[in-house]
């Protein structure tokens, strides 16, 4: 690992993520897009998966409220890569609420994830299931982990840090 790594637009899956400590070495961390590595990123993946939870409306309050907290304390300690892995938090919420609420059961595609695919995002030429009537409460636990995602984007000690953060590790072109 070196601190002169270039970084290229999307998410390096190929990094050993049981070994590399993304607090110690930020230079190996890749924004990318959406969700990207949310799953991955330690030790920021053990501090806010426990918080996780989008069950119900009270549930999801409780987890964005508490994701929140610890990106607005990742802010303030200028620690940009555990904010952006909230704010990944506070997204995947969203869009797991709303998968719920659009899918019962959660299931979105048919067929089993190809082994060569697992943690990486998509259908991966996988047929999408059809829509189930919406769930409510789903639906509700979604819309309050979209008003925190979006909250959180619009941070401006977010925004500044992040732009400081491509100046610091650019992107590869």
């Amino acid at each position: 690992m070196t601190a002169s790594r270039v970084h290229s637009k999307s998410f390096d899956y190929s990094l050993d993520f049981k070994t590399v400590n993304f607090r110690e070495h930020p230079e190996l961390y890749k924004i990318g897009k959406g969700e990207q590595g949310v799953l991955l990123v330690e030790p920021y993946k053990s501090e806010i998966l426990p918080y996780w939870r989008f069950a119900d409306e009270e549930k999801a309050t409780q987890s964005s409220e508490k994701i929140y907290a610890l990106f607005l304390e990742y802010l303030k300690n200028d620690d940009f890569v555990g904010a952006d892995m909230a704010r990944k938090f506070l997204q995947m919420g969203y869009t797991r609420a709303r998968r719920y609420a659009n899918h019962k059961g959660g299931k979105k595609y048919k067929g089993a994830v190809p082994d060569d695919k697992k943690g990486l995002s998509g259908a991966h030429g996988r047929e999408e299931l059809p829509r189930s009537e919406e769930d409510p409460v789903k639906a509700k636990a979604a819309k309050i982990f979209k008003l925190k995602w979006d909250e959180a984007k619009q941070n401006l000690d977010y925004m500044k840090q992040m732009q400081e953060f491509k100046i610091k590790y650019p992107v590869e072109k």
